[in-house]
């Protein structure tokens, strides 16, 4: 019998909310960054809001998922010590878990923002859902599906702030979230090997040759799409130059760098623990990030110098 007061129990609620996992939503802050509102209290305060409400959402699904892949994550040879899969919690708690979650999300979106963020994450909980339902053994569609949402996490931040993200910018979310999903898939075939469809049904349709395809097309299209988003007539009215160009090189070694990580280490399972854990690519991203909102924020002062 599970005491759910216990510490051990409120450890295990928190290992299934997977707060690890949450780094995905710094998607959210893309319009923040992008539409120069950076400093302003009240945007700043929207934003955090969405990420909230996006923080909940997802950990909504990690516990409908885990509800559902109990028997599949038995058989994963990292996944099987979660807290439903390893019976530290009863499976039961990771469908109510899901409901109370998705409930406070959409809630907390209505109440503290406005109409079209609550719009946004009932999209994303009603695609997750579908993708937990059956769209994740199809194959491609199952990575279109992760792809989709994070595509929604930067239009819930637009949401947040009423402003119309860049259609380019928008784009590159796609791209980049392809390309996560497809090295993810590799990293998934390569990791399980001749039992990978035990765990993922849909890894059987899957091979690394194949992946190596998706992989490479993907990676081409978020190189072109981010270039073409930092010279977009629209980018260079916010920079008021076309120096944001600048951060392209880094943008490259960053996707360049995954992908050895990816390919060498093997580390393209978990996104974000290769994110969070390999240093070059940790001080790449941290230098784009200052690269970029300097520029945004400063570019109409001293950006034309360069451009």
């Amino acid at each position: 019998m599970v005491s759910l007061g216990s510490m051990e129990t409120l450890r295990a609620l928190f290992a299934l909310a997977r707060p690890k996992q949450w780094v995905k939503n710094v998607f959210v802050l893309t319009a923040l960054i992008f539409s120069g509102k950076v400093f302003e209290p009240w945007a700043i305060w929207h934003t955090m809001l969405a990420f909230i409400a996006f923080c909940i959402a997802s950990s909504a699904i990690y516990f409908l998922n885990d509800y559902r892949d109990v028997e599949e994550d038995r058989k994963h040879p990292r996944k099987r010590t979660r807290p439903l899969a390893s019976g530290a919690l009863p499976r039961w708690l990771g469908l109510f878990g899901f409901v109370i979650l998705a409930a406070l999300a959409m809630a907390l979106a209505v109440v503290m923002l406005n109409l079209p963020t609550a719009i946004v994450v009932g999209l994303y909980v009603a695609l997750n859902l579908a993708y937990s339902m059956g769209l994740k053994h199809v194959v491609i569609i199952d990575v279109l599906v992760i792809s989709a949402g994070f595509v929604l996490r930067i239009l819930a931040g637009a949401a947040a702030l009423l402003v119309v993200p860049s259609t380019w910018l928008v784009l590159c979310g796609v791209t980049i979230s392809l390309f996560l999903g497809f090295t993810k898939r590799r990293a998934e075939v390569v990791l399980l090997g001749d039992r990978a469809a035990e765990h993922r049904k849909v890894l059987a349709d899957y091979s690394p040759a194949f992946l190596d395809q998706m992989i490479a097309t993907v990676t081409a299209a978020t190189i072109v799409c981010y270039a073409l988003y930092t010279v977009d007539v629209r980018t260079q009215e916010l920079v008021g130059s076309r120096a944001l160009i600048l951060s392209v090189p880094l943008g490259i070694y960053g996707i360049f760098r995954y992908l050895y990580l990816v390919y060498h280490d093997k580390s393209g399972g978990d996104p974000t623990r290769a994110v969070f854990t390999d240093v070059p690519l940790l001080l790449t991203g941290g230098i784009w990030a200052v690269l970029c909102t300097s520029l945004i924020l400063f570019g109409k002062s001293w950006g034309a110098f360069l451009f």
